[in-house]
């Protein structure tokens, strides 16, 4: 049987993981029953990928890490993918993931010229989110939760956007098999508001006020469901 892949790139705080778990853990409450037989590859701490042959599809976690740093595992890692996607492998990056599946694929990321978005925000759909297979389940608005400084500033060739807000222009896009939110779909209100104060330092120096983020942190359900739909996209699955 193939695998299915939690491509892990980074890790939640210490602080957090300990009460919360890590975003493995988060990305399989949000697969559900199906959660369980993901299996977990921490690719920053060096762990080694399957054969692309052997792996049924793959979620790619956020992370800390920024893709432009071009770290030796971060390359090693968008290798991998580049060869998944040339296999058609049905690939979901998420924040960092997002990124590095655009990076990997021919576009370009870099630091986001206003700075970092954050917290809960409104996402619009694009005309071709209504035939994918991923998206098109999506309202034309919804809310998503983020935290990212840099951002898909180039999609690669022959990707199509597939969601978007006034910040951030590539919310979503799809290359073939390959898909990339910006936004993270397994973060819960909890996770979000708790990760927002372990950034405070950060979001303060940003000038963004920490309070006001945490209020407005809302419930995410059409995010989440993204994670379920797409183990509905790996061969074999049950279609829902």
């Amino acid at each position: 049987m193939q695998k299915k892949l939690i491509i892990r790139t980074g890790r939640v705080y210490a602080e957090l993981r300990g009460e919360l778990g890590d975003f493995d853990d988060w990305i399989r409450r949000e697969l559900g029953a199906d959660g369980d037989s993901w299996q977990v590859i921490d690719v920053q701490a060096g762990e080694a990928l399957p054969a692309v042959t052997e792996v049924a599809g793959a979620v790619i976690t956020g992370s800390a890490a920024m893709v432009s740093e071009r770290a030796p595992w971060s390359e090693a890692t968008a290798a991998w993918l580049r060869s998944a996607h040339a296999a058609n492998v049905p690939l979901l990056g998420i924040c960092f993931g997002h990124q590095l599946l655009a990076s990997a694929l021919g576009g370009e990321v870099g630091y986001h010229p206003q700075g970092p978005e954050a917290g809960t925000v409104t996402v619009h759909t694009t005309a071709a989110a209504a035939a994918d297979p991923l998206l098109s389940a999506l309202p034309e608005r919804f809310a998503a939760n983020v935290i990212h400084w840099q951002s898909v500033q180039r999609l690669p060739a022959g990707a199509v956007c597939l969601a978007h807000n006034a910040f951030e222009p590539h919310h979503a896009f799809r290359h073939g098999s390959a898909w990339g939110v910006q936004f993270h779909p397994e973060f819960n209100a909890e996770a979000m508001t708790r990760y927002l104060a372990q950034l405070a330092p950060l979001l303060d120096k940003a000038q963004l006020s920490l309070p006001a983020l945490q209020q407005n942190v809302a419930a995410t359900p059409h995010a989440a469901a993204l994670l379920q739909r797409f183990a509905t996209l790996l061969p074999g699955a049950a279609q829902g």
